[in-house]
């Protein structure tokens, strides 16, 4: 049964201070932040269930985080010099109330700083797009299908509004979409990439699926050797830009 998604509350922030709820911290990374050296926060909290979510534990909405957020602001005052920037995953980090404040004291401390995100709250995703240098997008399905990825009544026009919005927003950005043989046959990975095109993305990628942290047993059994068909990818290839292909 597919969930509401105005039956997900958060706080009320008229109510409590807010505070990022941080579920946890990669200190450095060279892979999360397109060409720059970065840390990650992953923010607690994501209102869609998607099942090869490979950070489920991030998912549930909780009172406080599991790091304070003065802490991650410490250590990266104390790396002021050796990274270049700060990338904001989840979780669903446009699902905290709290994202603009702290996307706003970290460029106070002089980093770059990016955004992955799933475009659950396309409002406030419009709002931060001016403090944002760059932002990865997932694309989950052709958008009249979104529910059967998500869970989520209408989700695939929260994500069509956030894409939308990136798009027209000037920010640099990539639109991925995670493959899985259950959930996306390849003509549907056609005709989401023919729409994508057709809204100008010029940055699209492809990331198979990986069983690591994925809690559903039918998709981890499910084989993806020969999916998807270099065929399509060669003539996803054609269709942008920029097209790459993540495996692994």
């Amino acid at each position: 049964m597919l969930r509401d998604p105005t039956q997900y509350s958060v706080e009320n922030p008229t109510t409590r201070p807010r505070v990022l709820k941080v579920g946890g911290v990669v200190p450095f990374t060279a892979a999360d932040f397109p060409g720059q050296l970065a840390a990650v926060v992953f923010v607690q909290g994501c209102s869609w269930r998607c099942g090869y979510c490979h950070n489920p534990h991030l998912q549930k909405r909780i009172r406080h985080g599991n790091v304070e957020w003065g802490r991650v602001k410490d250590m990266l005052t104390r790396r002021m010099g050796l990274l270049d920037g700060v990338v904001f995953s989840g979780g669903e980090p446009t699902t905290d109330p709290a994202l603009r404040e702290a996307i706003g004291e970290i460029r106070a401390l002089g980093f770059k700083t990016g955004l992955h995100t799933a475009g659950t709250h396309p409002a406030r995703l419009k709002e931060i797009l001016p403090l944002l240098d760059w932002v990865g997008l997932d694309v989950k399905a052709p958008f009249e299908s979104y529910s059967r990825i998500t869970q989520i009544k209408n989700s695939g026009d929260q994500a069509l509004n956030s894409l939308t919005a990136v798009l027209a927003g000037g920010v640099n950005y990539e639109c991925r979409t995670t493959l899985h043989p259950v959930l996306l046959p390849e003509i549907e990975i056609l005709n989401l990439a023919r729409e994508l095109m057709q809204r100008d993305v010029k940055n699209y990628v492809l990331q198979i699926f990986r069983a690591l942290g994925c809690n559903d047993p039918r998709l981890n059994a499910a084989s993806t050797v020969g999916y998807p068909s270099d065929s399509l990818v060669e003539q996803l290839k054609g269709m942008f830009p920029r097209f790459t292909l993540r495996r692994g």
